[in-house]
């Protein structure tokens, strides 16, 4: 997100689902962990689910979960970008973590 410098609610979701895509999320997991309002992911959602970002996995009470469609060629693709700029941007936050010495 650092890299577009974007406030788009929808990649928001998108770089949370793919930072945690072993796991399956309600709607309101997802905008916390985006840091987005419930309903600003509720007013996104259709493009999110209508393009088929992410699959219903199962209904805990009354949340329906879902997980990142890793089978979807967009979000492979986003995955592919976001391993890039990682790589890119990975030895400039090396260089920039403090040095703690213990003793």
């Amino acid at each position: 997100m650092e890299f577009f410098g974007t406030k788009n609610p929808v990649l928001k979701a998108l770089d949370f689902l793919i930072d945690n895509e072993a796991y399956d999320h309600s709607k309101s997991d997802i905008a916390r962990g985006a840091g987005i309002s419930r309903t600003t992911l509720y007013n996104v959602w259709n493009v999110i689910e209508g393009n088929g970002v992410v699959v219903a996995t199962r209904d805990v009470g009354r949340a329906r979960m879902y997980k990142l469609n890793k089978k979807n060629p967009i979000v492979k693709k986003f995955m592919e970008l976001d391993d890039v700029i990682s790589d890119h941007c990975a030895p400039r936050a090396e260089n920039e973590m403090p040095i703690t010495v213990v003793r």
